[in-house]
């Protein structure tokens, strides 16, 4: 049986293929226009089309269609005198003294956002029956806008979804593709669970069309699936209902890679930091991964479980440019798959972190791709040679100019999911990955104080490891707002009511219930808080009141003991393991002495410093289990390219992971980096 996993990013495709024992990667330019027919493409040039059993997918489809606001034309049936709360939202302001700021328009705008008349209380008591003549006329009215789409948010209706229902069935037969809030994010907060009902709307026509073209365009019988944001992976008829969970989907799976490579080295804690093309996405994986309940994806924020990431604008196809006070700045911009950077040669005339790179000796031109893409040294240099003139400087010192200032934006993409969450990096591991982080990633350890670099066997498609060996996943969640004290028999109500729901999806999907791990939380609060934290509910809810005061300590420095606890939501996550082949702990053998294949001029240093030296280069396919590499050096491969940078030594244990450590602090072993 083939397993292919699919990550579609900005720059590259990636693949992973499993057949049996034997692994196959494979990167492709992307096609943003169709991401399939890169997809397809690769697979053709991989021989796996005809024996392909199973494709997991990490898409950008909804992703792009959110940032590049190109969704559906959608519209938002709500209660009367809701209306407008999609454009109030928070009192939040991104930049709390800037008067200049314009609050980003809304997807939805006034006029196709229609009011019903019905009302329920907090706990689903009707106060006033749906008038259906609003819904019809709503549907004229929609109709007559030119509307695909609607997303349907009518108050409390987490706690009594048969208003919502109904309105749904009666626009479904109209014709338009719906989306419930009670059947996407059945929780209270009326703006995030709007927010949220329209971002799905607005995604999931797009990826719908685009899940149906891909699965037809395969052979008859192969099962896809696509990663959600919470790293768990569903099917494609399930993504194409809820695209809204697939917002974070490629990134997601990096996280579930990065945490196999971390722990088959010995490391629990780690830091995934997964440079691509065009971003860059970090995450704390503390055994698991940190997870969220809400987050943001370009100007709109979702209410969903997903990975606790963050994200900035800086890849390696990042551009440098010029502000205007003269500052050199590095991205967001990105040169993308189309025209690339300079140095790829396909008509890109802006200078990127890649040509910076190759400039610096980093990347060598003739080992690009495994060869199979040659790199216009030249074109690079110019590009360059325009940012040394505005600066000054010589074209090295240009050079790392731009790479100090998109490192300076990704080092603090890691101090906001660590220290700004109470974390020390000097206790982790960084896990670099990405067609780009195994460039940097030691760089990025210094400035941070990580002891260690893991770098995996194959670091530029790893987010595709991370998809074929994902498992299935599902979260079902509803609110229920009741004191601790009194909640118990309403909280195993709802459990039971949830798990059989899930038994209901699983079935869909060919799966039995007693096949997957069932794993129940709440999210709970001090009654006069605002917001919750999520605790496992294990035995009883005096267990997990003690275990919410306990993470209130850990996170915040106190507890309030004679503060009443106030049940709010009550969770339960579906896994069905994965049955696919895994990373496991292995003993690194004896070392030995790689041969470098080279030796070139690179260069090192900083800005201000440069310093070049002749360096030897390295072929990752020569070095098996127990290589000793003493910086400086280069190493090639097919999917990404490792730099290791002087005072800096890496071992390849018996994964193929290049454990790195700097030489100076080998005697102490950093023995702060805990799991190890």
């Amino acid at each position: 049986m083939v397993v292919v996993g699919v990550d579609a990013g900005g720059t590259f495709t990636d693949f992973v293929v499993l057949e049996g024992d034997r692994i196959f990667v494979r990167k492709e330019l992307s096609t943003p226009d169709d991401p399939a027919r890169a997809i397809l493409h690769g697979l053709a040039a991989l021989g796996v089309l005809e024996r392909l059993a199973v494709l997991v997918h990490g898409s950008t489809v909804a992703t792009n269609a959110v940032l590049e606001r190109r969704g559906a034309c959608t519209g938002l049936v709500t209660t009367a005198g809701f209306r407008d709360v999609l454009e109030i939202g928070r009192q939040d302001r991104p930049r709390l003294y800037d008067l200049r700021q314009v609050k980003p328009a809304p997807l939805v705008p006034r006029e196709r956002r229609i009011e019903v008349r019905e009302r329920l209380d907090e706990r689903g008591n009707v106060l006033v029956p749906l008038e259906e003549q609003d819904l019809q006329r709503a549907i004229a009215t929609l109709r007559a806008a030119g509307v695909e789409s609607v997303a349907v948010c009518l108050l409390f209706s987490f706690a009594n979804p048969a208003h919502e229902a109904r309105a749904a069935e009666l626009l479904r037969a109209a014709g338009f593709w719906v989306s419930a809030s009670a059947e996407i994010a059945p929780e209270y907060r009326e703006y995030e669970r709007t927010s949220t009902t329209v971002l799905n709307a607005y995604v999931g026509p797009l990826m719908g069309r685009y899940l149906e073209r891909l699965t037809e365009a395969l052979p008859a019988g192969v099962v896809v699936r696509v990663m959600q944001s919470n790293g768990g992976a569903i099917s494609a008829p399930k993504a194409a209902r809820e695209a809204v969970r697939t917002l974070l989907s490629g990134p997601a799976a990096g996280v579930i890679g990065a945490r196999a490579v971390g722990r088959a080295a010995g490391f629990d804690r780690v830091i995934s930091f997964d440079m691509g093309g065009t971003s860059t996405d970090v995450c704390l994986i503390d055994r698991v991964p940190r997870e969220r309940s809400e987050g943001r994806v370009g100007d709109f924020d979702v209410r969903l479980p997903m990975l606790d990431m963050h994200t900035v604008g800086a890849g390696g196809g990042s551009i440098a440019w010029f502000d205007a006070g003269g500052a050199l700045r590095v991205g967001p911009r990105s040169a993308g798959a189309v025209p690339g950077p300079a140095a790829y040669g396909r008509g890109g005339d802006e200078p990127t972190v890649t040509d910076a790179a190759v400039v610096l000796g980093w990347l060598p031109p003739n080992a690009f791709l495994g060869g199979a893409m040659e790199l216009d040294e030249e074109r690079a240099r110019e590009v360059i040679r325009y940012v040394a003139g505005r600066m000054g400087t010589s074209l090295d010192e240009a050079a790392l100019g731009i790479m100090e200032v998109a490192e300076t934006t990704m080092e603090g993409a890691i101090r906001v999911i660590s220290v700004a969450r109470g974390e020390d990096p000097r206790e982790y591991a960084l896990v670099a990955f990405g067609g780009a982080g195994p460039m940097v990633g030691c760089r990025l350890a210094l400035k941070l104080q990580i002891p260690v670099v893991l770098v995996p066997r194959w670091p530029g498609v790893l987010s595709a490891w991370g998809l074929v060996t994902a498992d299935l996943s599902r979260d079902y969640w509803r609110t229920v707002m009741l004191p601790a004290n009194e909640a118990e028999e309403s909280v195993v109500a709802v459990l039971a009511e949830l798990t059989a729901q899930a038994a209901r999806d699983l079935a869909d999907d060919g799966i039995l219930l007693r096949d997957a791990v069932l794993e129940s939380m709440l999210d709970v609060r001090y009654s006069r808080q605002s917001y919750e934290l999520t605790v496992p509910f294990t035995s009883g809810l005096e267990a997990a009141v003690r275990e919410f005061e306990a993470a209130h300590e850990r996170l915040y420095g106190y507890t309030i003991p004679d503060e009443p606890v106030t049940v709010v939501n009550v969770r339960l996550r579906v896994i069905v393991p994965s049955a696919k082949s895994t990373l496991e702990p292995v003993v690194t053998p004896d070392l030995w002495a790689p041969t470098p294949t080279d030796e070139r001029v690179v260069t090192f240093g900083s800005h201000r410093q440069p310093i070049r030296e002749r360096v030897p280069f390295f072929s990752r396919d020569d070095l098996g289990p127990g290589a000793l590499l003493v910086g400086p050096a280069v190493i090639s491969q097919y999917d990404s390219t490792v730099v290791v940078p002087p005072g800096w030594r890496g071992v390849v244990d018996g994964n193929g992971t290049i454990v790195l450590r700097q030489r100076a602090a080998l005697a102490e072993r950093h023995g702060r980096t805990r799991g190890q």
